[in-house]
């Protein structure tokens, strides 16, 4: 892209004597001035879809600037530069904040992974229940194994080995057999054992962040 630098003065040719030869505006003057001019015109950029080549230059906004202005290089630099550094940490503390759970099949702690916190191992051994409907969150409840009270057996009866009762007698559907004040038991069934408590489950690691 070149710029029109003029040939002629035409202000000094003005400031000359009446009938100076040097005062008159040859052809030729005007010819070479448009011409230049031309030239120039021709190596500038359209105003509508410029296709710059080079290394065109524009003014540097400042830092503030807010507007459809070209952004040079030097501006975007700056403006790049401005940007807090956020690291991989800085992240995983907003997603991990104090007192989330953090749960891997892996037994890495937690900081090792996230580069953030203080992790606690928990709930060895114990599945996790949403808080609310009577659980306060960080309760801890509930047994692995149980083993069935009287009032937790389901209602049933027990089929009676003995004769029809005759006479004064009465035979109970639950447990004896009462015939004229001597009364004798069912026979036993069942080893009294705990049984399994549990879900279906996964084992994981759990870790609690602390700080």
């Amino acid at each position: 892209m070149s710029n029109y630098t003029k040939s002629t003065n035409f202000a000094v040719k003005d400031g000359l004597s009446a009938g100076t030869a040097a005062k008159r505006v040859r052809g030729t003057e005007i010819d070479d001035e448009y011409n230049a001019i031309a030239v120039a015109v021709a190596t500038k950029a359209n105003i509508n879809n410029a296709a710059l080549t080079g290394i065109p230059t524009a003014p540097t906004a400042s830092a503030s600037t807010n507007s459809t202005q070209l952004a040079t290089t030097a501006y975007t630099t700056t403006a790049v530069a401005a940007i807090p550094t956020v690291t991989a940490a800085t992240i995983n503390g907003h997603a991990y904040p104090v007192g989330s759970i953090y749960t891997s099949v892996v037994a890495t702690n937690p900081n090792t992974l996230l580069s953030v916190g203080v992790w606690s191992a928990i709930g060895e051994g114990r599945v996790l229940l949403g808080a609310g409907g009577g659980y306060a969150a960080g309760a801890t409840g509930g047994t692995a194994t149980e083993t069935l009270t009287l009032a937790q057996i389901p209602s049933h009866t027990h089929t009676s080995p003995w004769p029809d009762i005759t006479g004064g007698g009465s035979e109970s559907n639950v447990y004896s057999y009462d015939n004229g004040g001597s009364s004798r038991n069912t026979g036993t069934a069942g080893g009294g054992q705990s049984h399994n408590n549990l879900q279906p489950y996964l084992v994981v690691y759990m870790w609690k962040r602390t700080s």
